[in-house]
């Protein structure tokens, strides 16, 4: 009887709410864009530390006086203790070579390390992009005569004004691979 009173009375106090579908969607609704709003700050709140700790790394690590050994601590590599002196985890390789480490990636808790005194490797990520001028003149000839940075489709397009007629020139040149055309190919124009 104990388990009977039990189910009765839970039932009971979910009748009492008497809370529709709509309303426990709204509810929970609400909850999920309370929590994502939370994340949502502190995510930027972490990014604005990030962004004020590596513009001050920069100006302390200038000012900062190396010291001329180093003892590493446990769970320590070559990257995370040049990050720690240096402020770039890049300098690892100054550290591996001025201890002459044979195995850079073996040393262990309480090795004492050479600190030499270099400044930090930057790394900037400098993507270079080459363009390749393609001409948009009109081609009116009977055959054209592939340039850098041609394809089908962009002579189809000065050929025909229709970048769709690959197709056509692929068929007229007998091309079993459409995307391979190379500088100096003299290609036929189905007129």
């Amino acid at each position: 009887m104990p388990r009977q009173a039990q189910v009765k009375k839970s039932e009971s106090f979910l009748s009492q709410i008497k809370w529709g579908e709509s309303y426990t969607s709204l509810f929970l609704g609400a909850v999920v864009v309370i929590i994502a709003l939370i994340l949502l700050f502190s995510f930027l709140k972490a990014k604005n530390v990030m962004k004020q700790q590596t513009g001050s790394t920069s100006t302390n690590v200038e000012q900062k006086i190396m010291p001329t050994t180093y003892t590493v601590k446990e769970g320590e590599s070559l990257w995370s203790i040049a990050e720690k002196l240096y402020g770039s985890g890049y300098n690892w390789i100054d550290l591996a070579s001025a201890n002459k480490l044979q195995d850079p990636g073996l040393i262990f808790t309480g090795d004492k390390l050479v600190v030499p005194n270099v400044k930090p490797r930057i790394v900037e990520n400098n993507i270079v992009t080459t363009q390749t001028a393609v001409s948009t003149t009109p081609i009116t000839g009977k055959s054209y005569t592939v340039v850098k940075g041609d394809c089908l489709w962009t002579i189809a397009v000065r050929a025909y004004g229709d970048g769709y007629k690959w197709t056509e020139i692929a068929k007229a040149n007998n091309l079993t691979n459409p995307d391979l055309i190379y500088p100096g190919n003299v290609f036929v124009l189905p007129r």
